[in-house]
């Protein structure tokens, strides 16, 4: 195991370490919202039917983040990294697959927080996203660097939404 591996098995291992309930259960939930972008194609949705002077950039929008999802979700299926598998720290959350690099909640969360940061203010959805981001490596589902790897893959797609 390389540097890089070892560095991020042990801060997962340190956050993952750190969930108990309550406090699990509700990260278990804020970040089911993540699920299939539905939380941030909900939310560009919601904008272009009450924001029509900027109904194309909001579509615009949430075409990105679902461009984004599909993007991850091809990525996913050609790195074929298995989500952390730790004696003694399951995962506190089901997922669709076993597959992890990168996080679709952090590359989907970071891409609307881009392209809808244009919209509405910023600083909140960056905070939700970094907070949704986060929340997979808590609940046991995926290594750090996936996370990371998903932010920074969000980040470029939300900029063609600009």
């Amino acid at each position: 195991m390389n540097a890089l591996a070892r560095a991020d098995l042990r801060l997962f291992e340190r956050v993952r370490s750190a969930a108990r309930p309550p406090v699990s259960d509700l990260v278990g939930r804020f970040s089911s919202l993540g699920e299939h972008a539905a939380l941030w194609l909900a939310a560009g949705t919601l904008g272009a039917l009450v924001d029509r002077p900027r109904r194309a950039r909001w579509r615009r929008g949430v075409l990105v983040v679902g461009a984004t999802y599909a993007l991850n979700t091809a990525i996913k299926a050609l790195v074929r990294r298995p989500r952390p598998v730790v004696e003694g720290l399951p995962a506190l959350v089901t997922t669709p697959t076993r597959l992890s690099f990168p996080s679709a909640h952090a590359s989907t969360s970071f891409a609307a927080a881009r392209a809808y940061g244009q919209l509405v203010p910023a600083a909140p959805l960056f905070a939700t996203a970094a907070a949704m981001a986060a929340s997979r490596v808590y609940l046991g589902v995926h290594y750090p660097t996936d996370v990371a790897a998903g932010a920074l893959l969000g980040l470029a797609m939300g900029r063609a939404a600009r």
